[in-house]
């Protein structure tokens, strides 16, 4: 499906959004869930991501097929390691077996855990043949994605004898790690994470609760931007959020303060404000190593307002749904940027136009077709591939329409 999109009427727009539960938060209680048929969740994400963790939990023998998400393929690496009986051969898309999984093969292999590769070593397809795990010592390079930490760190309290996992390094993606921990805390489950070492302690019974999903942050980044485009005056209400969240995203909220975006907490919404006009030329530095999700918006939001901007500690998005930095690269070139990306940063020159109808390409990749929407709102331009959305939000064209942007098929 391809979308053209165009402005509103209005850049000084005023209404309220619900968006959907966090994908991050609603895939690891999915998990927990799985070990503890007690938690009822509630505001789960009805993301594409979420219904295929959903899925694969439901499946005992045979083929596991999570398509692109990355997030599933980690978390039930460590989930059917550890269910004896179950074997399981757990795939994905052609992108997915270009995905590293090594590193986490290799933890819970030390673990006791029976794996193999069915096709080219350290990719997906792998092999899985549960069975109980024993072991509880295992250590873990600190500088990869989290999502390899938290999948140990969820399945650790089913374990005999729970689990110890020392970091090797400097911790990045930290509030990632200390969202899954939170979690674990919430049901009950003993932790601690003291220096580079964490520790889970096993749990055999939760008594019966029901966990509420906040509602994505990281969704919530394309309406910052919408808001930081637009002129001053417009305010854009979100539900449903916390002060306190658990997701690193939340620090979207002083991040976009620099973009003239301010944030007001009332209850469980926020109100997006927009309070001032940028200067154009102006420039941001930003270490993003807790929060890369955001990184394609705030790049996009720096575009779209004549900004320059040097963005670090980007190096897990090489291996994300698309390497995130060469995508951006391209789709931001086409538009009439000078921009530079390294293997973890990159750098953006301030433009002073926008190129008309440009078609930007996708990747299969999500955020890449909703980091760019916002930019409708300074030229017409067509998202390929439009449909990809549904991987975390799949209510985001509909919503963009409640804001009365142009959208047709084309």
């Amino acid at each position: 499906m391809r979308l053209h999109l165009s402005a509103p009427a209005s850049h000084k727009i005023r209404t309220s959004i619900k968006i959907t539960g966090s994908k991050s938060e609603s895939n690891r209680l999915l998990l927990l869930q799985a070990l503890y048929p007690n938690i009822e969740i509630s505001n789960i994400s009805n993301s594409d991501d979420a219904q295929v963790m959903q899925q694969g939990l439901e499946i005992s023998h045979g083929e596991v097929d999570i398509h692109h998400a990355g997030t599933a393929m980690r978390f039930l690496t460590s989930y059917f390691s550890s269910q004896k009986g179950k074997e399981v051969v757990l795939t994905g898309s052609q992108r997915m077996t270009e995905r590293p999984i090594k590193v986490l093969v290799e933890a819970l292999q030390s673990l006791g855990a029976d794996i193999s590769y069915v096709k080219n070593e350290g990719y997906p397809p792998i092999k899985i043949k549960g069975k109980t795990l024993e072991k509880y010592k295992v250590s873990l390079p600190a500088d990869i994605s989290s999502q390899y930490i938290s999948a140990l760190l969820l399945t650790a309290p089913s374990l005999k004898n729970g689990l110890e996992l020392e970091l090797i390094g400097k911790i990045t993606s930290v509030p990632y790690i200390k969202m899954t921990l939170a979690l674990l805390s919430q049901a009950g489950i003993e932790n601690s994470f003291e220096g580079n070492t964490i520790v889970v302690k096993p749990k055999t019974v939760v008594p019966k609760m029901n966990m509420v999903v906040e509602s994505d942050w990281s969704s919530a980044s394309y309406f910052y931007s919408i808001v930081a485009l637009c002129e001053v005056g417009t305010e854009i209400t979100l539900s449903a959020y916390k002060k306190n969240s658990l997701q690193g995203d939340s620090v979207l909220a002083e991040i976009y303060t620099q973009f003239g975006v301010e944030t007001l907490f009332d209850g469980h919404e926020i109100c997006l404000k927009k309070n001032k006009e940028i200067v154009k030329g102006s420039s941001i530095t930003l270490d993003l190593a807790n929060a890369p999700d955001i990184a394609q918006t705030i790049a996009v939001t720096c575009f779209g307002l004549g900004m320059a901007c040097h963005l670090e500690g980007l190096h897990t998005l090489k291996i994300k749904e698309t390497d995130r930095l060469e995508a951006l690269k391209t789709e931001l070139s086409k538009l009439g940027t000078s921009i530079e990306v390294t293997d973890k940063s990159l750098t953006l020159k301030a433009s002073h136009e926008i190129r008309k109808d440009v078609a930007i390409d996708t990747y299969n990749d999500h955020r890449m077709a909703m980091a760019f929407a916002p930019l409708a709102l300074k030229q017409d331009l067509f998202i390929n591939d439009a449909e990809v959305v549904s991987k975390s939000y799949p209510d985001f064209w509909k919503d963009l329409k409640k804001l009365l942007f142009g959208i047709k098929e084309s």
